[in-house]
């Protein structure tokens, strides 16, 4: 093994060093170079560009939009369009997938080491020798680097719970699944939440027999109608929902799982997907070494500027105690970039949307009823149900509902819960209400274009202050 050292930068330029590529490490970057520091950025995987592009994000809409597609061709609402089988080559999605991540690997982010000079990639494995001093590791040779400021943005990976026999057989990650180039006949998956849900209706809606084993309720961190509500449409689409179920044994033999059951059944299938969350990457830095502060899960801990327990360093994306969201990663990632540059930048996550891309989609900014009484805030809240909104009926489609919280003494609005088509496209317009702090009447005033999804938001403000049964269309 040979050994060599990379120095600080010369002319006492600022030097920091981002251990991973992904949007968080490379908004980072991107910003600190521009005031003026020297960048390196170290990548033990073979792709630059972290989970989201690579993995994640752009890969699984790519597999829900098409599965969407496919759904619609079989089981549309309208009775004057005929429905017709889908005929699905999942080699070929998946090649397309492929495709398209390499194309935005190659834009977002390849594109930009090439053109931005002060920024440069090592690739290996880095680990902490101090505060200071990071030992990277690769094929054999080791590198030892100084840096005067370190973020550490080194993401997640699948967390795999201990079940007997599990670690014996072929099961799948999200990757696995996202694409595989087969279609399973039968497909079981453990996990109740963001990507349980997402990848169990794209696989039902390209032909896959799916189960979901669920250890509680469906999103049971959530307001307790997404997940009745979203059982109900699975159950509808012939998805198999088992909940307050566990897997306590699994076996793999003549390429068949088999699944015992905490409820005495026992459970076939041709391919098992285990989709119980993720955890941080950090296990393998060093990081008691240098004794920087994470959870009882490994997560860094940092505060509103993004810096850990020593002040040299910094954190960001999925391996902090910050929500797993690719753009609150890369939101962190700038701050940190004009923090670690003696910036005074601070993390906000107030109206921080959040999105599921089931069909319905699940939208939520702001708090829940529940969030906002345990902080000892009395609520008043409203649900509508989509069969009051127009365009909900327009499409034929008024499976889902919007619901309000707000102060009850100011109404001013705290959180909006969203399941409806497209509840991405809706949820943003809460935020920014709630970010200005309006009123649900002041909401209620505003002019929505007619015939959209998100003029729901509108009518349900409405019905804090009056019957909307009794309201024209487009009524004021």
């Amino acid at each position: 093994m040979t050994t060599h050292t990379t120095n600080c930068c010369a002319n006492n330029q600022l030097h920091i060093a981002i251990i991973g590529s992904g949007s968080g490490a490379f908004a980072a970057a991107i910003k600190a170079s521009e005031r003026g520091a020297k960048v390196t950025l170290i990548e033990a995987q073979e792709h630059i560009g972290g989970c989201c592009v690579n993995v994640g994000c752009v890969p699984s809409k790519i597999l829900i939009r098409a599965a969407q597609l496919a759904h619609y061709q079989q089981d549309n609402p309208f009775i004057g369009l005929e429905n017709q089988p889908a005929i699905i080559n999942k080699a070929l999605l998946s090649q397309q997938q492929s495709e398209r991540v390499s194309e935005l690997r190659q834009v977002k982010y390849q594109q930009i080491l090439t053109n931005n000079t002060n920024i440069s990639l090592i690739k290996g494995f880095a680990f902490f020798k101090d505060p200071n001093t990071l030992i990277i590791s690769h094929q054999g040779k080791t590198t030892t680097l100084h840096a005067d400021k370190i973020l550490i943005a080194t993401g997640s990976k699948p967390f795999i719970p201990t079940i007997e026999g599990l670690d014996q057989t072929p099961y799948w990650t999200s990757t696995e699944a996202l694409f595989a180039q087969q279609l399973p006949q039968q497909l079981a998956i453990i996990g109740s939440s963001v990507i349980a849900l997402e990848v169990a209706q794209a696989y039902a809606r390209l032909g896959s027999k799916v189960t979901l084993i669920a250890r509680h309720t469906l999103l049971k961190a959530e307001d307790p109608l997404f997940g009745q509500q979203l059982q109900d449409i699975f159950e509808h689409e012939n998805i198999t929902v088992l909940t307050h179920c566990q897997v306590t044994r699994v076996n793999y033999q003549q390429q068949k799982f088999k699944l015992h059951l905490s409820n005495d059944d026992i459970l076939l299938c041709d391919q098992l997907l285990i989709a119980t969350g993720r955890i941080a990457n950090t296990a393998q830095l060093n990081l008691e070494k240098i004794s920087l502060a994470t959870d009882k899960y490994g997560r860094i801990k940092v505060n509103q500027q993004l810096k850990t327990n020593l002040d040299n360093i910094y954190a960001v994306g999925d391996c902090t105690t910050l929500p797993q969201y690719v753009y609150v990663a890369a939101n962190a990632g700038s701050k940190a970039g004009i923090n670690m540059t003696d910036g005074n930048e601070t993390l906000n996550l107030t109206t921080m949307p959040a999105v599921i891309f089931t069909d319905p989609q699940v939208a939520t900014v702001g708090l829940s009823e529940q969030q906002a009484q345990q902080q000892g805030i009395t609520v008043i809240s409203r649900t509508l149900t989509l069969d009051n909104v127009p365009r909900a009926l327009a499409n034929f489609n008024t499976d889902g509902f919007i619901k309000l919280v707000a102060d009850a003494k100011t109404q001013v609005l705290l959180g909006a819960q969203v399941l409806a088509a497209e509840g991405g496209e809706i949820i943003q317009t809460a935020a920014l209400a709630i970010y200005n702090k309006m009123t649900v009447t002041e909401l209620a005033a505003q002019l929505f274009p007619y015939l959209t999804m998100v003029e729901g938001l509108k009518l349900c403000a409405q019905t804090f202050n009056k019957d909307i049964s009794e309201l024209s269309c487009c009524a004021g």
